[in-house]
């Protein structure tokens, strides 16, 4: 689909069903993380898998020709859903900062979401207690960053290290994984998505995860399913007790998992959240 001339990919089954899933990664993953998720789903749920802008198999704008925020993702996925017509009973599942982008997207449109599945994310500021893992302050640097993201691909290549803890990733599930970021400038992204998390007032997109963050409460009516790989060494047990000071009555499973929790864990957590929708029906 293009969206402001630029192709924006996107994996699509089940469509003219009457609700839809949408799953939305984070950096420097794409679509590929959810594969085996999106085929259990897509007999049953209209599925859709977009890979972000400059991210996976859609296009990838060199500087100055995208805005890599955190609103024009909103923007994106806002698009997206309404050129497909597939912007009613929605169910988000999402993971790291696909997180924030669907959950702005569903504090724009809050009478659209139906269900929430969330793991390893978060839809507030940095919990009281947290501080930032020194390999994300080196790679926000600027210079560094871009040396160590763009140049020597270190953030790619430390994710499919160091984002599962079982047993290592196999090598054609890695190849994978860093198959998008091949160069320099199919890179971008990567180092865009970490120096856009903001950390203080006057960052850009600041003013967004503050008001996702005031009007989190409105979605602790809807179903909510909230799975949590406990090795996560970003999305920490400090995010966890967040979601659960925010959203007591969330169901919530944790897993002895990394953060790509779908690969450490993939066949439980499926089948943990195929239960969730079933026991959850719409209307």
């Amino acid at each position: 689909m293009s969206i402001h001339n630029r192709q924006l990919h996107y994996l699509e089954t089940g469509k003219g069903k009457t609700e839809t899933v949408v799953m939305l990664h984070g950096n420097p993953s794409w679509s590929f993380y959810y594969r085996h998720l999106f085929t259990a789903l897509g007999q049953q749920y209209h599925c859709l898998v977009p890979d972000h802008i400059g991210m996976g198999l859609s296009d990838k704008p060199r500087a100055g020709e995208y805005d890599f925020t955190l609103k024009q993702r909103v923007d994106d996925l806002d698009t997206l859903l309404n050129s497909l017509h597939a912007d009613e009973n929605l169910t988000l599942i999402v993971h790291d900062w696909g997180g924030m982008i669907g959950m702005a997207y569903a504090t724009r449109h809050p009478k659209k979401i139906k269900r929430l599945v969330i793991s390893n994310t978060a839809a507030f500021h940095v919990p009281d207690g947290k501080q930032i893992p020194w390999q994300l302050k080196l790679a926000r640097t600027p210079l560094i960053g871009a040396l160590l993201i763009q140049g020597l691909n270190a953030f790619c290549r430390g994710a499919v290290m160091r984002c599962i803890t079982r047993k290592p990733m196999p090598d054609d599930v890695k190849n994978a994984y860093l198959a998008p970021y091949d160069s320099w400038s199919h890179r971008l992204s990567v180092l865009r998505f970490v120096e856009d998390i903001p950390l203080d007032k006057d960052h850009v997109s600041y003013a967004v995860v503050d008001e996702v963050d005031k009007n989190l409460a409105q979605f602790s009516r809807l179903p909510m399913l909230i799975c949590w790989g406990l090795n996560d060494f970003i999305f920490d047990v400090h995010y966890l007790n967040e979601w659960k000071k925010r959203m007591p009555t969330a169901e919530y499973h944790a897993f002895d998992a990394g953060h790509y929790l779908l690969e450490d864990a993939g066949d439980a957590v499926i089948s943990v959240i195929q239960a969730f929708l079933q026991n959850n029906p719409l209307g």
